[in-house]
């Protein structure tokens, strides 16, 4: 059955439609917002998926350029693999949905948000992500929802909600929230050193607009909504899990109660080893197999019951620290001679090199997506090798996480960086993760600063990132203990990841994980506070010490750059035709050279000499040619009533040889010579655009100088003399 639903959403229209498209899939709407327009199909496979202990779900925002009037740029002209910013919307729509499916589904779920027309103004990925919790709210999936999402802006102090084009471009805030009508889900933002409580309000203000869609999204349902499918729990077995928790208990907690992850991993392998043995003895080898994937989820289940309750009951912590301990910290520069700028920075046994490279404008990223973003001149790439983790694998390219973190640490860092005009170069900053235990995006952000400082980036304020992690009360999630900087086994075992980058003024970044229903505004406004001041001790007791602000000078491997700015008028005459000036300036010079639209000349070389040779020539290329005016050029041929000079941008002037000394003169050869470089003057230009030149004026006016400070000293002398006698 075909429906409409409608409501307003910060003052414009947003409309859901359902029962007309895509009728196979188990639940299909389709998002008007604007003139914006986003499919949504959510499926679920019959049967579950063998061999895994996770809730496979799987979100694809797919941008469709055609929504935008472009064809794409590829060869085969069709949208190839997702552009890094569709795989952070997928992310973002995943994260405030996965929690909300039953902790024992293993049935497939794919959620796929097709963007079929885009209005700047109305944000095609806040419509997928409201648009997802609807297609499963009405869809026959088991689903807890529903969820929705906003965009929030701050324009001039002023909390704007889903703001326009031209509100983003004003504003000092990009804040995606995601929520139920209870709690917030998902927090994803960037911004011009926020101050916490300004963030925090901004977070309530968008939850005010959630709890409405969330009620217009449970209407439909109501109305709507297909009774939900039975599906084969994957729940532990409670007999295995009681077996295994009378009988292992205290060995679980003391193999976990262990400082050194890799000393407590092996104490959990030789413990499932030591229970795998105990079960098939008492129980016989066949009831083993039969239960041995039980018995993993048992001892799983068992592990996790005992870190949470350590921390929530006792306050204690696996590796011994208090709640708001930092792990031990450390950091060093320039660890590699030739890169630009290099920093090593270690948090326990997290450890990360960021190494930055500085390059030409013209070498920033192009982007082909569907929105008005077209080109990035900082580049901020995560690697996440699998030695990393111990751990055997082949390298295979980033995936879906090593792109989100990579783009979290470059929205923590993008507000401090200079601007084009006052630190002309491309910027692209590598984070290899040498060592993980958690944290590594933060450990990026910290390692970066470093990076950049040593390259003699000219930042406004150093960055630091911090995490903070959370366990709830099962029997009343308002009960709550925080810990600040979490490591692997807290964040697998915990409900939280609160990740927040941000300088000694404000927060950059945040990027939040959960795995509970959602947040209170209590835990957010605590993570902030924690995160502020372990933010501030690792600014100043840790990175400040090594290195206090950013060289004074770019390495010497670094490319130094000139500019100037000529008229546009005067680009072609300096590119040339099929490029044949600009390249042979290149050629002769061993320069690079970048042109803006606006007439602005980047002229990029190892060698400053040579650099502003390139420079001469350029300026030698628009130099305008006025009668009376000074030039310096080179003679390109001789005849017998004068010479020819070259002036610049290809033009020539005859020096006819009446015109080149005071004197009468027999042999031109006597007085110039080819590829001899002279001053000349104009002295006329005909209607036929020929121009003449003279030298002797400059000579005769070099002379009565000359003549002039004879005199001036044999006067001064004179004087001089004369006062000696009178003294005398």
């Amino acid at each position: 059955m075909f429906k409409i639903y409608e409501t307003e959403l910060a003052g414009r229209k947003l409309s859901i439609e359902t029962g007309k498209m895509a009728a196979l899939s188990n639940g299909s709407v389709l998002v008007r917002y604007g003139d914006t327009v986003v499919m949504v199909n959510v499926t679920a496979s019959k049967e579950p998926k063998e061999g895994i202990d996770f809730f496979p779900l799987s979100v694809d925002y797919e941008e469709k350029l055609y929504s935008v009037g472009k064809i794409p740029g590829s060869y085969t002209k069709r949208e190839g693999k997702p552009t890094d910013k569709a795989i952070l919307t997928s992310r973002a729509i995943d994260r405030p949905l996965r929690p909300l499916f039953p902790k024992d589904f293993r049935n497939d779920v794919v959620v796929v948000c097709t963007v079929l027309s885009v209005d700047q103004d109305n944000s095609p990925e806040v419509a997928a992500m409201i648009g997802a919790s609807a297609a499963l709210s009405i869809s026959d999936i088991p689903f807890g929802g529903p969820t929705a999402a906003v965009n929030v802006g701050l324009v001039d102090n002023e909390i704007i909600i889903n703001p326009t084009e031209e509100q983003r471009n004003k504003s000092d805030l990009t804040l995606t929230v995601a929520g139920t009508i209870d709690k917030i889900a998902m927090i994803e933002a960037g911004g011009n050193e926020i101050p916490d409580d300004v963030m925090l309000d901004a977070i309530k203000a968008a939850h005010v607009e959630i709890k409405k869609l969330c009620e217009f999204i449970s209407k439909m349902k109501e109305e709507i909504g297909k009774p939900k499918f039975a599906y084969q729990s994957f729940a532990v077995i409670p007999e295995i899990y009681d077996y295994v928790a009378e009988n292992f208990t205290e060995d679980m907690k003391q193999a976990v109660t262990e400082k050194d992850k890799q000393i407590r991993d092996d104490n959990v392998v030789k413990l499932t080893e030591r229970v795998n043995e105990n079960y098939q003895e008492k129980f016989g080898e066949e009831k083993f197999e039969e239960d041995k994937a039980n018995i993993g989820e048992a001892l799983y289940k068992l592990e996790k019951k005992i870190v949470r309750d350590m921390i929530f009951y006792e306050h204690k912590r696996v590796d011994g620290r208090g709640l708001d301990e930092i792990r031990p910290l450390s950091c060093e520069v320039g660890l590699l001679p030739r890169v630009h700028g290099s920093a090593l920075f270690t948090r326990g046994l997290t450890q990360v090199m960021s190494v930055t490279t500085l390059g030409m404008i013209s070498e920033e990223q192009e982007l082909d997506g569907i929105d008005t973003e077209t080109t990035k001149r900082y580049m901020h790439q995560y690697n996440f090798p699998s030695y990393s983790v111990g751990e055997a694998r082949p390298s295979r390219g980033p995936g879906r996480r090593e792109i989100g973190h990579g783009a979290l640490a470059e929205k923590a860092l993008v507000p401090v960086l200079p601007s084009v005009e006052e630190f002309p170069y491309a910027i692209r900053v590598v984070s290899e993760i040498l060592s993980s235990n958690g944290s590594t995006s933060q450990g990026s952000i910290c390692a970066s600063t470093l990076s950049l400082m040593d390259a003699g980036v000219p930042i406004k304020r150093p960055v630091a990132g911090i995490s903070t992690g959370l366990v709830t009360d099962p029997e009343n999630p308002e009960n709550y203990v925080m810990m600040t900087d979490i490591q692997g086994i807290e964040d697998f075992f915990g409900d939280m990841d609160f990740k927040v980058g941000g300088t000694e003024k404000g927060i950059t970044a945040i990027q939040v994980d959960i795995k509970v229903d959602g947040l209170s505004y209590d835990i957010i406004k605590e993570a902030f506070e924690r995160t502020r001041k372990a933010r501030m001790y690792i600014l100043n007791d840790i990175m400040l010490p090594v290195l206090a602000k950013p060289r004074e000078e770019i390495s010497e491997y670094t490319p130094k750059i000139i500019t100037t700015k000529i008229k546009v008028e005067k680009i072609k005459d300096v590119i040339g035709t099929g490029g044949k000036v600009i390249n042979k300036i290149i050629e002769e010079t061993g320069v690079k050279i970048d042109i803006e639209e606006d007439g602005q000349v980047l002229i990029y070389g190892q060698n400053s000499e040579k650099a502003y040779d390139a420079l001469d020539m350029i300026e030698d290329i628009v130099r305008e040619i006025e009668v009376g005016g000074i030039y310096y050029g080179a003679v390109t041929r001789l005849t017998s009533y004068g010479a020819f000079v070259d002036l610049g941008n290809g033009r020539e002037g005859l020096l006819h040889i009446s015109k080149i000394a005071k004197e009468h003169i027999r042999r031109i050869e006597d007085y110039v010579q080819i590829g001899e470089k002279i001053t000349v003057k104009v002295i006329d230009i005909d209607n036929q655009g020929r121009i003449n030149l003279a030298m002797n004026e400059l000579r005769e006016k070099r002379q009565e100088l000359k003549e002039g400070n004879k005199e001036e000293n044999l006067e001064t002398n004179t004087d001089e003399n004369k006062d000696t006698h009178h003294d005398e």
